[in-house]
C-alpha cells in the first residue's frame, strides 16, 4: 500500500470504525451517503477513500447493494493478532495446569477441517509431547477437535462433516458417524470437557475443554494428552482440572462465565490442513 499522509490515515480509520459499528453489522454494510453522514465527511471524500481501501482488501463492496463492509484483509489481520494475544495470555494458565497434572498440555485452535496446536507446555516427564506446535490433525480424531465444534448446531455439523469424511475415519476411532458425533457433542456440553481413550493413538488418552471469548464463542481448546498407563484411572479428574483452567483463561479473555450456547461458534472457511509429517510422541489427543 502506498504511503498515506497522517490526516488521510486518520480519516481512513474513521471510515473503518464506522463500518465496524453496530449499524453496519446489522445492515450488512453501509452506503457512501450513510458513511459520510456518520463520519461528518464529504461524500466525494468518502467515495475516494473507500475505493482505495477496497483496492487493498480492507473493505469490500457489495456488487448488488453497493454497500461497503469490512474486508477480508482486516479479518485476516485480526485473526492473526487475536491468536498472538491468545497464545500470550494463555501461557501462565497452561504452565499452572502442567504443574497440577504433571503432564504436557496444548492450546489448540480450529483451522478449516483440522486442529492446529498453537502452544504446547511440556511436563517434566521424559515422555513428552514435543514438536506439535504448528501441526494439524483432523477435527474428528481428537478430543480437542470435538470440543472446538461442540457449540455448533446440528444442521451445521451435518453439513460440515460429510458421509465421505466419516468413511475415511480409521476403525480405531470412536466417532464413526454423524450420530456418534451428535452424541459426543451433547456429552461435552453436559460434562464441560471431552475425553479420548486411545482414539488417536494406541496407549494414549486425553481430555480437552473449551476456551471462550468475551462473546461466549469457543475460540480454542486446552488439551492434555498422556500415556494411558499413567493417567487412565484419573482421566475424569484431569478433565475437571482442564475445564477449570479453560474457564479461568476464558475469564481473562473477557468471558463473563455464561455459556456461549448452541450455535455460538461458527465453522471457519475450509482450508487444507498442514500435514504432520513424521510420527511424533503424545500428540493432542
Amino acid at each position: 500500500m502506498a504511503a498515506r499522509p497522517l490526516s488521510g490515515l486518520r480519516r481512513d480509520i474513521e471510515f473503518l470504525e464506522v463500518l465496524a459499528g453496530q449499524e453496519a453489522h446489522a445492515r450488512g454494510g453501509l452506503g457512501v451517503s450513510r458513511i459520510a453522514e456518520l463520519s461528518g465527511r464529504e461524500k466525494s471524500q468518502v467515495s475516494r477513500a473507500l475505493a482505495s481501501l477496497a483496492e487493498e482488501g480492507l473493505v469490500d463492496r457489495d456488487s448488488d447493494t453497493q454497500a461497503y463492509r469490512i474486508g477480508w484483509r482486516l479479518y485476516a489481520l485480526a485473526a492473526r493478532t487475536g491468536e498472538a494475544r491468545l497464545a500470550s495470555v494463555s501461557a501462565p494458565f497452561l504452565r499452572r495446569l502442567v504443574a497440577q497434572l504433571n503432564e504436557t498440555v496444548h492450546l489448540c485452535v480450529l483451522r478449516g477441517n483440522g486442529v492446529l496446536t498453537l502452544v504446547s507446555e511440556s511436563s517434566p516427564h521424559a515422555f513428552r509431547s514435543l514438536g506439535w506446535q504448528g501441526v494439524m490433525v483432523p477435527v474428528l480424531h481428537t478430543s480437542a477437535g470435538r470440543v472446538l465444534v461442540s457449540d455448533w448446531e446440528e444442521p451445521v455439523l451435518r453439513a460440515w462433516f460429510t458421509e465421505e469424511q466419516f468413511a475415511e475415519i480409521p476403525p480405531t476411532l470412536r466417532i464413526r458417524s454423524i450420530g456418534d458425533l451428535l452424541r459426543e457433542v451433547e456429552a461435552i456440553r453436559s460434562r464441560g470437557f471431552a475425553m479420548a481413550d486411545e482414539d488417536f493413538e494406541t496407549g494414549l488418552v486425553g481430555v480437552s475443554a473449551p476456551v471462550r471469548d468475551h462473546a461466549g464463542r469457543i475460540i480454542a481448546a486446552i488439551n492434555m494428552g498422556a500415556p494411558k498407563g499413567r493417567v487412565g484411572r484419573h482421566l475424569d479428574a484431569a478433565g475437571r482440572l482442564t475445564a477449570r483452567c479453560a474457564l479461568e483463561l476464558s475469564h481473562a479473555l473477557g468471558h463473563d462465565g455464561a455459556t456461549g450456547g448452541q450455535g455460538a461458534s461458527r465453522p471457519p472457511s475450509p482450508v487444507p490442513p498442514r500435514q504432520a509429517g513424521s510420527a511424533r510422541p503424545a500428540p493432542p489427543h
